[in-house]
């Protein structure tokens, strides 16, 4: 991966940015295509849904030809971008990142700010806080919120039942204890499946559990994955789990979720559509709680998944793939996307009667849109993740599936994987320190 672009000069060029929206006409710095010119727009999207609004869109612009591609989800779709842009051919007009890519992809210079495309303070404001903070980077807009990932427990109430917790657990000491009874009524039941694959859903917990392992300042950078207090309280709760044998792996998780061999999942709000398509066999057996908090009255919650749809730089049809991205995240597209399963951004569809009054037959009429949308209130918004967070995704699995299959702690995988952080960091220009 090529060397990042440092805060400062990402600062500089968005300041200049922002200053030529605000003399000239849009699209004026690029010289893109404007929206009554022949062109076809390129974007890469793995959700599904955002096909769905293409019809809709190109009827009120039947100039604009819209082609959407799947090039992998995630981590895939990152390395493809990260080398078209690199090769300087290949790239799209408008990427699907998740909220934790958006940092990296901005500060590097590859995306367009896009208040010089009209999208200003004031529609940003009309989202929830947690996509506010995942597109808004060193005061600039770098992409359109197209969903959110508010976490909540996804749990089977059968299975619970049988194990004789008969109500979600309210704290993590309680979904401990939960753990033991679930794993009690069978060796090969658990209440959760992990292997250390997948460092967002490591960080959201600590996210939740009041961790704040990365902070960035500039080109300094200080980063706690030894002492910080949400590293510590994930942990404990899950060496805990580890060391009991009270969690365990499948290579078919959905099938064990399906089954009932995995009883629980605590995850962002993106799951219920997940559930419903790959372990329809559980029909009627899910219910959907808020997170367990670290005390009786902890109602503390944090992003997992959603993202936004972000122009990237240069792009010949930048003002196009804009105003497609805000036909899908802020006007008629939004409800296309709701209607599928996405968990709206947009405060006033996620407040909505229609919306959180929806009952789900797969949760057994659960309106598991009101959890949701409490979980999304609850989010705190000042985590950080760092300007490299896609590479540090990349390489978590190389450390810590040692700790889930009990090789070493999650402490000392922890400590290596930070040790590789902040090499890395340095080596990118940054003045990283470890704490």
């Amino acid at each position: 991966m090529r060397n990042m672009v440092k805060y400062t000069t990402a600062s500089v060029a968005v300041a200049m940015m922002i200053g030529i929206a605000g003399c000239g006409s849009p699209n004026s710095s690029n010289g893109g295509a404007g929206l009554d010119e022949k062109q076809q727009l390129l974007v890469w999207a793995w959700e599904p849904t955002v096909s769905k609004a293409k019809q809709g869109f190109e009827k009120e612009h039947p100039n604009i030809d819209v082609k959407i591609v799947n090039a992998g989800s995630s981590n895939d779709e990152y390395s493809a971008l990260s080398n078209a842009i690199e090769a300087g051919s290949g790239a799209p007009d408008l990427v699907q990142l998740d909220f934790n890519a958006v940092p990296q992809f901005a500060i590097s210079g590859d995306l367009e700010e896009l208040s010089q495309y009209g999208f200003d303070s004031k529609m940003l404001s009309e989202y929830t806080k947690g996509a506010q903070s995942g597109v808004h980077i060193n005061n600039g807009i770098y992409g359109v919120p197209i969903g959110g990932g508010p976490m909540a427990l996804f749990y089977n109430k059968e299975v619970f039942d049988k194990a004789g917790v008969t109500e979600a657990p309210k704290t993590w000491d309680e979904y401990y204890e939960a753990a033991k009874k679930i794993h009690a009524l069978s060796p090969d039941m658990y209440i959760a499946a992990e292997s250390g694959s997948d460092a967002g859903i490591a960080l959201s917990l600590i996210w939740q559990a009041g961790g704040q392992p990365f902070t960035v300042d500039g080109e300094n950078i200080t980063i706690d994955l030894k002492n910080d207090q949400g590293v510590k309280r994930y942990e404990s709760l899950w060496q805990k789990l580890i060391d009991t044998k009270t969690i365990g792996w499948s290579d078919d998780w959905f099938r064990g979720l399906g089954n009932g061999k995995i009883a629980s999942v605590a995850t962002g709000g993106w799951m219920p559509i997940t559930l419903q398509q790959s372990s329809s066999e559980a029909s009627g057996k899910f219910r959907v709680a808020p997170l367990p908090g670290w005390s009786e009255d902890d109602t503390t919650s944090a992003e997992n998944g959603g993202g936004s749809l972000s122009v990237v730089k240069g792009s010949k049809h930048a003002q196009a793939a804009y105003e497609f991205a805000k036909y899908v995240g802020y006007g008629p597209g939004e409800k296309i996307l709701t209607s599928n399963g996405i968990v709206p951004d947009l405060t006033k569809t996620l407040e909505s009667s229609e919306y959180q009054d929806q009952k789900k037959d797969y949760f057994g009429g659960q309106q598991v849109n009101k959890v949701l949308a409490e979980s999304a209130s609850n989010v705190k918004t000042d985590f950080q993740f760092l300007p490299y967070q896609v590479y540090g995704g990349s390489i978590y699995p190389d450390y810590m599936s040692k700790a889930f299959t009990g090789e070493n702690t999650i402490a000392e995988q922890m400590a290596a994987w930070q040790a590789q952080l902040v090499k890395y960091g340095n080596g990118q220009g940054y003045r990283v320190t470890a704490k």
